[in-house]
């Protein structure tokens, strides 16, 4: 029985967690989005609140922004963030997957929340002028992930996500 609990437990780091989903069209290209808060394009995606489970922040965020509801199971990059202007923090981007011309049409018709000032296809080589450095570095390794058939599954206490 423990006497006293290790300090990491009673006054555990802040960190925020990010969920971003990697999309696309079928002609290859990433589906990105502008936000009034941040300059240059991003993956749609998010924070998780508390006690919300992580791939379900994604789709939550993937919905608002885009009107997707897709199932993201598998990470495709995890990249660590230190603290700078925002606490230190993970972002995980989970694929997405290939869309088909309904779910094109879905994007194209939703409406997002004021808070998105932007919905584009870009091509890969065309991210580097659209986003930030980091999201840009992020996104290319998540590509390269995909493109070699590399990926996790996201686990919850060591079962699949559903």
């Amino acid at each position: 029985m423990l006497s006293q609990l290790p300090a990491i437990l009673t006054n555990p780091p802040r960190r925020r967690l990010g969920h971003q989903a990697l999309i696309l069209n079928r002609d290859g290209a990433v589906l990105l989005v502008g936000t009034a808060y941040r300059s240059g394009l991003t993956l749609p995606g998010g924070s998780a609140e508390a006690n919300e489970l992580p791939h379900l922040a994604a789709r939550r965020h993937t919905e608002t922004e885009t009107g997707l509801v897709l199932p993201l199971r598998h990470i495709l990059a995890t990249d660590y963030v230190d603290a700078q202007t925002l606490p230190e923090g993970i972002n995980f981007v989970y694929w997405g997957g290939t869309l088909t011309s309904a779910q094109e049409t879905t994007v194209a018709r939703h409406r997002p929340p004021a808070t998105i000032t932007a919905v584009h296809w870009l091509h890969p080589a065309q991210l580097a002028d659209a986003m930030p450095p980091d999201q840009h570095r992020r996104t290319t390794h998540a590509l390269t992930a995909l493109t070699r058939g590399i990926h996790l599954p996201f686990l919850l206490r060591g079962i699949p996500a559903e």
